[in-house]
């Protein structure tokens, strides 16, 4: 039988968990185990990062949900705010991060796990077609015609050490 694996199933080397969790292993197929939730902080980021960069991986991308993007937009790092009056408008968002280890996108996404923050080096993932896209009529009902579409596809790790995550923030 084929075995399929998402992001949450690849990041095994550069994850930093809560107690009690474990790392995936996808040579042995097993998930990755929940630890205790803990505050996601720009700590836990940058010691994620500096071990993507420790392995040899250049991350470009930060992906995370809507409660970990709020708090990510709370990060001060080094930097000072600066609001134009004249426009009575405040930026309360934070969508580039530029670390010790490079630049990195910071992209929300409403589809991936709250409790996991990935950091990805984007060119060293790819979906990979087992069976493409196809499709197949099936019986008739009266004037409706039914289809079927079938493909078989997954993620594919290219480097899987290019990349981390933070995992059981809340």
């Amino acid at each position: 039988a084929r075995q399929l694996r998402g992001l949450e199933g690849w990041i095994a080397t550069n994850d930093d968990l809560g107690v009690g969790g474990a790392s995936p292993d996808y040579v042995g197929n097993t998930a990755p185990t929940d630890g205790t939730q803990r505050t996601f902080t720009e700590a836990l980021l940058k010691s994620v990062l500096q071990s993507i960069w420790t392995q040899g991986g250049a991350p470009d991308t930060i992906m995370l949900g809507g409660s970990q993007k709020q708090a990510f937009s709370g990060f001060t790092g080094g930097a000072t705010r600066f609001d134009k009056s004249e426009d009575k408008s405040v930026t309360a968002a934070v969508d580039v991060y530029i670390s010790d280890f490079g630049t990195l996108k910071v992209v929300p996404n409403r589809f991936q796990r709250a409790r996991t923050v990935f950091i990805l080096e984007m060119d060293k993932w790819k979906l990979a077609m087992l069976r493409p896209f196809h499709t197949n009529e099936l019986a008739k009902t009266g004037d409706s015609e039914k289809r079927q579409i079938l493909a078989e596809y997954t993620l594919e790790a290219l480097q899987e050490k290019a990349s981390g995550a933070v995992r059981d923030v809340s």
